[in-house]
């Protein structure tokens, strides 16, 4: 066998194998090969040859139409590298709740929605409620606005036209100009808030992770009682350091 050739920066082979999982990634789950031959520079016989290769693996699949969407295989991998992403997280969100009192929450934009990968419940007995692993919609949570804040709009609009705009609450954004004019005040003033618009009687403060390897975003959530200005005066100095941390870390 004739050894990899290897780029500056490692092996070719393999840098272009991820090249190739994230576009599909990026393409919002299946594409053609005309299509990912035109997001590439490689040559159409290298990533038919590659493809090929992934797919009797698992880490890619062809449908019945032959475009190509991820493999299984990739779900182990990625439920793994979730739990350490959140177990890095941790120590960051256990601080926002030793600090604050209310429940401190991670998320990662996975697909169209965003996931839950890492949380620290508050004390109180009246506190927000999810689940690590739990996806929800990015329109109308904390977390999934603050993401999509660092998304360009057309970007924006073409997950909103996917996933639709269900709106939960009165409170919720039910249309994309609303959303879009409120992504231009999350990107000015820096973080996001979920004003019951996933449930009633519930505010939430989000703020991106800078650099993060997939957009990622912390929280902290509790009771419209309890989580008022003069908690965000001190909650959101305290978001910013906790994001800016778990960013130091992951590029550690």
């Amino acid at each position: 066998m004739k050894p990899a050739k290897s780029s500056a920066s490692g092996v070719q082979s393999v840098e272009r194998v991820f090249e190739l999982l994230e576009l599909i990634t990026d393409a919002g789950g299946d594409v053609t090969l005309s299509e990912l031959s035109a997001s590439t520079d490689l040559p159409l016989p290298t990533i038919h040859r590659l493809l090929r290769t992934l797919v009797a693996l698992g880490y890619a699949r062809q449908l019945p139409n032959r475009r190509y969407a991820l493999g299984p295989r990739l779900i182990r991998i990625g439920e793994g590298a979730a739990r350490q992403f959140g177990a890095l997280a941790r120590p960051q969100l256990k601080n926002l709740v030793d600090q604050l009192g209310e429940s401190a929450n991670m998320a990662v934009l996975d697909g169209d929605m965003v996931v839950y990968v890492a949380q620290v419940q508050s004390q109180h007995s009246m506190r927000m409620f999810t689940e690590v692993g739990r996806r929800a919609n990015v329109h109308d949570t904390g977390v999934g606005k603050a993401i999509l804040a660092q998304l360009p709009n057309e970007t924006v609009r073409g997950i909103v036209s996917r996933t639709g705009m269900a709106t939960p609450t009165e409170y919720s954004i039910g249309t994309v100009e609303d959303l879009i004019a409120e992504l231009d005040r999350i990107r000015e003033r820096g973080y996001s808030i979920d004003e019951q618009e996933q449930e009633i009687g519930v505010r939430c403060y989000a703020m991106a992770v800078p650099d993060a390897p997939t957009l990622t975003a912390v929280s902290v959530s509790g009771p419209i009682s309890r989580v008022t200005e003069e908690f965000a005066s001190r909650a959101i100095p305290l978001l910013r350091q906790a994001a800016d941390a778990i960013s130091a870390d992951l590029a550690a």
